[in-house]
């Protein structure tokens, strides 16, 4: 327990660090796709499985299936689905046999130890299934960004109940971990698009005549199709390359995630699907978006990196079955940390970012997707955050006002997390802070990945507790609670 006294207050503030810890587990592992080089490497693969005899065949893609078929849900699935992928490089492929087949698929597989390296920054949001619980008991849902080999990070979920004491418990992870595939097919808005690429500097004659062929609701198809027709029609097809290849781009990046109605979060690994995301997916900051007829969507904003540059992106569902991935569009859709409000405030959509790198901004927008208006919201004050501040998440809103936790840098690049308090009718406002931080890496937190960081991506509030999950120096996540009216009371 640490007590943090600020000048001129008769209460000290306690906060509680609790036992419950997430390390990094190198076991979990999904399937990804293995090419092991050009295209004339891969058909010495396919050819040399194609000299087997059948029973030779049978009896290595047994091995296969005794080997790895504990550690993975559809493995037969993986296999036809990674030989589809080059299928392409055989002669008459519908005519091998199903276990050559498969064979073939096994030699394009590799497990990827998702987590192995590190797994940290979570945020945590009531889970969509309140259903039989004890009273005075919530259960929640976790994301925690996992790392393993090359540094590629990737979103994890879990899921427990914090009881009415406060305690928190953990459901186990699930058995298998698996990686959905993205789908295409999923319907595009024209006005979106039409949007995006007039903010990508892509709109043109060519792109006009792209959409003029299209319904204001389309597919994937419907748009490759519309491509193709003014192809065909160009006296000069190379010239539309570029255009054609900025519109197939933004579509990529803008997909769906099919989880099935069986599927525990715990087995469900975000990697990166799109251009966008080639090389990461960042800090989820996940939230509970009450709508404007009570239902609920869940949102998480996150960063993209694809190697030379950051992009913001949006995932939206409403029971973690389907995940939709989102661009996010408009002049102040930059750089990290964007958080999003769980409400609409006075009729917009409001949005935590910070723009420069340094402060802190209030964005709004009355569409979830476009970003034009910002204002600097928060600047520097106390030394623990002279050289920056940030978001930890999500504004949770209490009957004083939108509590904000924050992060800030100061000295030897020691990340502290502290909070703000903005007023709850014009978040514009900010109405308390707390001078001095909320939590700072002890000797035990100090050491890691990236030391002296304590950092979260979102807490909750359950009765009359702040749960706050954070990230210890980029390697593990633990836990931290402090009475909810200690922080507020606290507020310079």
């Amino acid at each position: 327990m640490t007590a943090l006294r600020v000048p001129g207050k008769t209460s000290p503030l306690h906060v509680t660090r609790r036992p419950e810890r997430f390390v990094s587990d190198d076991r979990r592992v999904i399937t990804r796709l293995f090419l092991p080089g050009d295209e004339a490497r891969v058909r010495a693969v396919i050819d040399r499985v194609l000299h087997l005899d059948e029973e030779q065949v049978r009896v290595l893609l047994g091995r296969v299936y005794r080997d790895f078929r504990a550690r993975h849900r559809n493995l037969e699935e993986v296999f036809q689905t990674h030989f589809d992928a080059a299928k392409g490089l055989v002669h008459n492929p519908d005519q091998l046999s199903r276990d050559r087949q498969l064979l073939i698929g096994a030699y394009f597989t590799m497990e990827y130890s998702f987590e192995s390296a590190a797994l940290f920054n979570p945020s945590i949001v009531p889970h969509p299934d309140q259903d039989n619980l004890p009273e005075g008991s919530v259960r929640f849902l976790m994301s925690l960004r996992a790392t393993g080999e090359g540094h590629v990070s990737s979103i994890v979920f879990r899921t427990g109940v914090i009881g009415p004491d406060g305690a928190i418990h953990f459901n186990p992870a699930a058995r298998f971990a698996h990686s959905p595939r993205p789908i295409q097919d999923k319907i595009y808005d024209k006005r979106l698009v039409f949007l995006k690429l007039i903010e990508m500097g892509a709109y043109n004659e060519e792109a006009q005549r792209v959409l003029d062929g299209l319904e204001d609701e389309f597919t994937f198809d419907h748009l490759n199709r519309a491509i193709d027709i003014v192809r065909s029609d160009m006296d000069n097809p190379e010239a539309f390359n570029e255009t054609a290849n900025n519109i197939l781009w933004l579509a990529r990046s803008n997909y769906h995630l099919r989880m099935g109605t069986d599927c525990d979060p715990s087995e469900i690994v975000i990697f990166p699907a799109s251009e966008n995301e080639s090389q990461g997916i960042e800090d989820v900051r996940l939230v509970r978006f009450i709508n404007d007829d009570g239902s609920a969507t869940y949102y998480g904003t996150y960063t993209a990196y694809n190697g030379f540059r950051i992009l913001p992106q949006l995932l939206e569902t409403h029971t973690f079955t389907i995940l939709r991935i989102h661009t996010l569009n408009g002049r102040y859709a930059q750089n990290k940390g964007m958080a999003l409000f769980p409400r609409k405030v006075g009729g917009w959509y409001m949005m935590i970012s910070r723009l420069d790198g340094e402060n802190l901004y209030l964005m709004r927008s009355d569409n979830v997707y476009f970003w034009n208006e910002a204002a600097k919201l928060q600047s520097p004050r106390f030394p623990w955050e002279f050289v920056q501040i940030g978001n930890n998440g999500s504004p949770i809103e209490t009957d004083a006002g939108w509590l904000l936790l924050t992060h800030g840098v100061g000295p030897v690049r020691q990340y502290c997390i502290g909070a703000s308090l903005l007023d709850k009718n014009d978040p514009t406002r900010v109405i308390g802070q707390l001078k001095d931080p909320l939590i700072v890496p002890n000797d035990e937190e100090r050491d890691g990945y990236v030391p002296n960081v304590v950092y979260s991506c979102g807490a909750m509030v359950h009765g009359e507790q702040l749960i706050i999950p954070y990230a210890v120096s980029d390697s593990a996540t633990t836990f931290a609670s402090v009475p909810l009216n200690q922080v507020l009371a606290n507020m310079i």
